[in-house]
């Protein structure tokens, strides 16, 4: 006989499922002994996982019910739980009687909507961890689209004090089973919440502004003060300054203080306050040049909701990036922070591969699991590996057809600066990544933003704490900083460094398929004026980027280009190879195509004959340094040697052929 977490490993099924499946009968020869089941060894799994025959529960009729597994309102989990009773979900696709499945929540960060009307991957035990430690303020940093937003609003039903009974949205999640300790926190507390995920405007006026609405807003969701015989006549004329958006700046930085202390004298109980993507306006005011008045307004705003308030019960913040101590939480010694590098909140954000396999399951592709794995797997979080919930719910909405999902979803407008100003090792390594290898970086997880872009290790950290990089091994150093051995989670992310990552390089962003295809095209075919042709347009196109170029911008403009080759070559860089060290080698995976060998030389105010002269002294260093007799002795159809010379938005190219034919 063997026990449910025996056979849910062997089924690949969630523990509860198999639970569910022995007290349902559907297990044959299941029995009950003592607490637990026993499951005969050669137990079938049920032909039909899902439910066919199962009577829809409404909404109304669950209200009326108490709340016990929903149709439209289960949890990942309890979905599949109900399927196997046959009483809970909304359906099948299986049998002609067969409802139709939950859609996915693309796009919903509401928790309410969430849990009732799609198929809800259950997180609710993020609330028990934290009880359990119950610091006073806790910052959360994970990448975009990785489930923030709506762990934040599922803290806010879970917590506020409403007139309506929101027990009854996390009666059949897992957060209901562990007892007294943990639900009688439940609809206890007045909430402040804000999300500054969409505070990205060019100006420090339109962000005061929007930022303003924001507070507004939430100080309109707290009427009750308006009347409370608790709050002074001076308070309340604060509080209809900021509804009535008659605040001034000053006035604002202070509002959640403020608003909490109004608050806990109303209620006679301290708020939980919760700030989603934080950091979001911060990046945008260093982009757009007013850091200097985000910072200010931000340290003031958030010191007073979090810095020795007396009138705090709890303090959630998300965000991206950790900016560092000293710019925005000074001072904030309560402060606990969890990241991509730790293990505490590891599971909660991003799905894990059970969540996954059960979300599979529910609708009828587990076959379907190897695919999502090499796409959407990878990820690190401490020493837990998890899915992109975003492209996971992407891909099975979409036809389970795999593409970049990730991609499409925003800009990180950082993250183009600095890859931007990026130096020719950084450009090497993110090659090797590109290659499927790993590097060992250092790793910070303080943010300076003013910084990062003369800072080497900064790249690494950003890139890290954005989701573009996995940490397979680290080494806390004494100073707080990490050294690790970094490389790509995945095929998603590995299409997005083509698309983003190495266009920005190359540029900022400017890099277009129509530019990389057109380079592509001329050198598989040994079109020498073509390439030219298409370089040229591209330093037409972004000649302001070329003002202040090194050999180095260069040589990461032309990996750039030839990133979307990497299907037919290996592409190395800066490489030992006959006498010397070659700046780009592209090597074919197949012996029928030519290998390249490429030597970058820059000057800065070269007319077009000294341009012509330093493309010949490149092509020359290839010779004379034998850089391409280990491709010949290989037996690659010939070697194609290029010579490139770069001033400013000008280039010359001298190319030789070393037994080569086109055609093989």
């Amino acid at each position: 006989m063997k026990t449910c977490k025996q056979i849910a490993y062997e089924w690949k099924l969630a523990e509860r499922t198999i639970n569910y499946m022995c007290k349902t009968g559907k297990i044959t020869g299941a029995v009950k002994d003592g607490k637990s089941w026993q499951i005969p060894d050669d137990a079938a799994r049920p032909a039909d996982k899902r439910v066919t025959s199962g009577r829809y529960i409404s909404k109304k009729a669950l209200e009326n019910n108490d709340g016990a597994v929903s149709g439209t309102a289960a949890s990942g989990s309890a979905l599949a739980d109900a399927a196997a009773s046959g009483t809970a979900v909304s359906g099948s696709a299986a049998a002609d009687n067969a409802r139709p499945r939950l859609p996915l929540p693309i796009g919903i960060s509401d928790y309410v909507r969430a849990s009732e009307e799609y198929y809800y991957v259950d997180k609710t035990m993020l609330i028990k961890h934290f009880l359990d430690r119950r610091p006073l303020v806790t910052l959360f940093t994970r990448p975009r689209r990785f489930g923030k937003t709506l762990n934040m609003d599922m803290l806010r039903v879970f917590f506020e004090i409403s007139e309506e009974d929101t027990s009854r949205y996390f009666k059949d999640k897992a957060i209901w089973s562990c007892g007294s300790a943990y639900t009688a926190h439940q609809g206890k507390y007045p909430v402040i919440s804000l999300s500054f995920k969409d505070v990205k405007f060019g100006s420090w006026k339109d962000t005061a502004d929007k930022i303003g609405g924001l507070l507004q807003a939430e100080f309109g969701r707290h009427r009750e003060l308006h009347e409370s015989p608790f709050i002074q006549d001076y308070e309340k004329k604060y509080f209809h300054r900021i509804l009535n958006g008659e605040a001034s700046e000053v006035e604002l930085s202070g509002a959640l203080e403020k608003l909490s202390q109004m608050l806990t004298e109303h209620h006679g109980r301290a708020p939980v306050i919760i700030i989603d993507e934080y950091d979001t306006p911060i990046q945008v005011g260093y982009t757009f040049g007013f850091y200097n008045d985000i910072i200010s307004f931000m340290r003031n705003l958030l010191s007073g909701a979090f810095k020795d308030n007396k009138y705090l019960s709890y303090g959630f913040l998300t965000g991206v990036l950790r900016a560092a101590q000293e710019s925005i939480f000074s001072g904030l010694n309560n402060l606990n922070v969890d990241t991509v590098m730790d293990d505490e909140y590891a599971s909660f954000f991003g799905f894990t591969g059970a969540e996954v396999r059960e979300l599979l399951w529910y609708y009828g592709a587990e076959d379907k699991e190897a695919e999502l794995k090499a796409w959407y797997n990878g990820y690190l979080f401490g020493h837990t590996e998890v899915y992109n919930p975003w492209s996971v719910i992407n891909y099975i909405a979409k036809g389970f057809v795999p593409q970049a999902y990730w991609v499409n979803t925003g800009r990180n407008e950082l993250l183009e600066e600095v890859l931007g100003n990026a130096a020719e090792d950084v450009a090497e390594k993110l090659f090797l990544l590109l290659q499927g290898r790993s590097v060992i970086a250092g790793i910070d997880q303080n943010v300076v933003y003013r910084s990062l872009p003369e800072e080497p290790a900064g790249i690494y950290s950003l890139l890290l704490v954005a989701g573009y990089l996995k940490a397979l091994k680290k080494e806390l150093l004494p100073d707080g900083r990490y050294l690790c051995e970094v490389s790509i989670p995945n095929k998603e992310v590995t299409a997005v460094y083509k698309t983003e990552v190495l266009s920005y390089l190359a540029g900022k962003g400017a890099l277009s398929k129509n530019i990389t295809d057109r380079a592509a095209e001329a050198l598989y075919s040994c079109d020498i004026d073509g390439l030219q042709s298409v370089i040229g347009d591209y330093l037409q196109r972004t000649v302001s980027f070329y003002d202040a170029g090194t050999e180095g911008f260069y040589h990461g403009l032309m990996l750039g280009l030839i990133a979307l080759m990497d299907d037919h070559y290996v592409i190395s860089s800066n490489r030992e190879a006959g006498g010397g060290r070659y700046d780009i080698a592209m090597t074919p995976r197949n012996r029928s195509l030519p290998g390249i060998i490429m030597e970058i030389k820059w000057k800065r105010g070269l007319k077009a004959d000294a341009l012509e002269k330093l493309a010949s002294e490149g092509l020359d260093q290839i010779n004379a340094m034998g850089y391409f007799m280990e491709m010949l002795s290989a037996g690659y159809t010939g070697v194609l040697k290029l010579g490139m010379a770069f001033s400013g938005k000008k280039l010359a190219i001298r190319a030789e052929k070393d037994n080569y034919y086109q055609g093989g």
